[in-house]
């Protein structure tokens, strides 16, 4: 994954060389991404910016141990998901919230629509598919193609099976599948993807 590459490649420069660059850089390529994520537990804006703020607060004065990371994708999820967990706790606002409530915000439809050559009104009523997944749905959908984390990163993250999630990426697909079957008229078939 070229992403987590890059991502391993800022961690190293932030752990050996104290790159303030590098670590500028890694919070202007994930913040947005993890504040998002961070806000589909806590359900607030604030407390979301302020998670992934301490995540990478935590990050730079642990940056000696970065090298070691494996997958730093999952791991700055993980990281927020846990400080998330960690900021309801400690508000007393409510017990864990199971992974299904989870909002996830989806901002782009997970594949390049110019390599494959998508009209505006395609990636609409694929965009209006998956805004209408179920909630745990959505959320592994996105993890997986918005944000590239493997199936068992996923499952961990959420703390569900790989099954369950391969069995949620199986119904995402088919829905967006059904979405670009396309009517004799040639515009895209909006009821089969309602069922």
């Amino acid at each position: 994954m070229p992403e987590n590459n890059k991502i391993k490649l800022l961690l190293s420069e932030i752990a050996l060389y104290n790159n303030q660059a590098s670590y500028k850089e890694l919070f202007i390529l994930m913040h947005s991404r993890l504040s998002a994520f961070a806000y589909s537990i806590l359900k607030s804006k604030y407390d979301a910016e302020e998670v992934v703020s301490d995540v990478f607060i935590k990050i730079w004065e642990k940056r000696a141990k970065l090298v070691d990371i494996e997958s730093p994708v999952f791991y700055l999820f993980a990281a927020v998901k846990n400080q998330s967990i960690n900021k309801l706790a400690s508000q007393k606002k409510q017990r864990q919230i199971a992974s299904e409530h989870w909002v996830a915000q989806l901002n782009s439809v997970y594949f390049d629509p110019e390599k494959l050559m998508m009209t505006a009104e395609m990636i609409r009523h694929i965009s209006q598919v998956i805004n209408t997944l179920p909630p745990k749905c959505r959320m592994v959908f996105k993890l997986i193609k918005e944000d590239g984390l493997k199936y068992r990163e996923a499952a961990e993250l959420l703390q569900i099976s790989v099954k369950t999630v391969e069995a949620q990426m199986a119904i995402a697909l088919r829905r967006i599948g059904k979405c670009m079957h396309l009517d004799v008229s040639g515009q895209a078939s909006t009821q089969s993807v309602k069922k």
